[in-house]
């Protein structure tokens, strides 16, 4: 037994050290070839055999082999499961804890008894942004956690701060957003949207909408209703 269990470990060394060289190997060669590429988190096999998935910038995903002599930008598809597994494993990357979103400094839109919850980075600018609101005025039993993060200039900046510091923030914002009535002049302690920007630059949002769950999934871009129920009812905290 004891033979058998020396024999196994040794096994288990070998293979450890085998990846280690293997990844020393690909990284060299990447890093060598491509200089412009950005500092290589991870190195990891992929699902695909021969195939070794290369992360960088926290969440962005390459795929390369053995040997680091092809670099490929694209989504790796499981056609067999209909799964889009690069889409799956930066979902899962991009993640941030609910509890760690600064919902104080968001101003709320409550549709229904608000039981589910729905963060959404916005800046009132976006033309996506707008889209995507008149597709949400369409969720009930919803409490959305709208978080300001003017990104696209100047004027973004200003509809922010009068959208903040208003009355009412979330009936100005809604205003704006579906109905084009541009918010009036308004001044406070705008600090809250500045805040924002901050941890959004920190936590790699770039651009907006971008939308997080209960249970951290983070989502880019401007989805229809129809996803937005399906991602509100899959979401367990």
């Amino acid at each position: 037994m004891n033979l058998i269990k020396t024999t196994l470990l040794a096994m288990l060394t070998a293979v450890s050290f085998a990846a280690v060289a293997q990844e020393a190997v690909i990284r060299k060669n990447l890093t060598e070839r491509l200089p412009n590429l950005p500092s290589i988190d991870e190195i990891s096999k992929a699902p695909m055999p021969g195939l070794y998935e290369v992360r960088i910038n926290q969440s962005e995903i390459y795929y390369t082999d053995a040997k680091g002599d092809f670099l490929i930008q694209g989504a790796l598809i499981d056609t067999k499961a209909k799964v889009d597994l690069t889409e799956q494993r930066v979902t899962k990357l991009s993640a941030i804890s609910f509890s760690d979103l600064p919902l104080k400094d968001s101003f709320t839109i409550v549709r229904g008894k608000g039981e589910r919850k729905l963060v959404v980075f916005e800046d009132p600018n976006c033309g996506y942004c707008k889209r995507f609101e008149r597709d949400l005025a369409k969720i009930d039993n919803v409490t959305v956690h709208v978080l300001l993060y003017p990104i696209l200039g100047a004027d973004s900046a200003e509809k922010s701060r009068n959208i903040w510091c208003a009355k009412e923030s979330g009936k100005v914002f809604e205003d704006w957003m579906v109905n084009d009535v541009t918010p009036a002049a308004a001044n406070c302690d705008a600090a809250p949207v500045g805040r924002n920007v901050a941890f959004g630059k920190k936590a790699r949002i770039t651009g907006t909408p971008t939308l997080f769950f209960v249970d951290g999934t983070r989502v880019p871009g401007a989805i229809p209703a129809d996803r937005i129920e399906k991602l509100l009812s899959q979401a367990k905290p």
